[in-house]
């Protein structure tokens, strides 16, 4: 979607799951080709937050840790679970993908941050749409 300084991006999914599994993706496709990104090395990765807004923040941000800490890009994610307490809210997901090769995996953009500006989660009878900005 398109923002005044940022990246604005819309996600979807069937379920919260496929949207968080979808939010994901398109956060590494600003960043490159996510089809040039091999799914050859899996990872594990446990999220919690105080609610929806903050399990979508703090998933995307230890995403793009993960990138910037070990230098990894990722292309297939597949949520485990999400469970929702009434305090807390967590998930638990395999990721996927390959250590950044500038070769390899053209640059787009550098994202900064994950913000929870603007950032939305909406439920409707065919599904879930999250939105976020990304601080490029």
């Amino acid at each position: 979607m398109e923002h005044v300084a940022d990246a604005y991006v819309a996600a979807y999914g069937e379920t919260l799951e496929e949207a968080f599994e979808n939010a994901a993706l398109a956060m590494f496709e600003v960043m490159t080709d996510t089809g040039t990104i091999d799914p050859e090395i899996e990872d594990y990765l446990e999220v919690k937050g105080e609610d929806e807004f903050a399990l979508l923040y703090n998933w995307l941000e230890q995403l793009l840790l993960k990138f910037e800490t070990v230098n990894m890009l990722y292309s297939k994610f597949k949520i485990l679970r999400i469970d929702k307490k009434p305090s807390e809210f967590s998930l638990e997901a395999r990721i996927y993908g390959e250590a950044f090769n500038p070769e390899k995996h053209p640059p787009k953009v550098a994202v900064k941050a994950v913000t929870y500006h603007q950032m939305e989660i909406k439920q409707t009878g065919e599904g879930y749409t999250l939105r976020y900005i990304l601080d490029l």
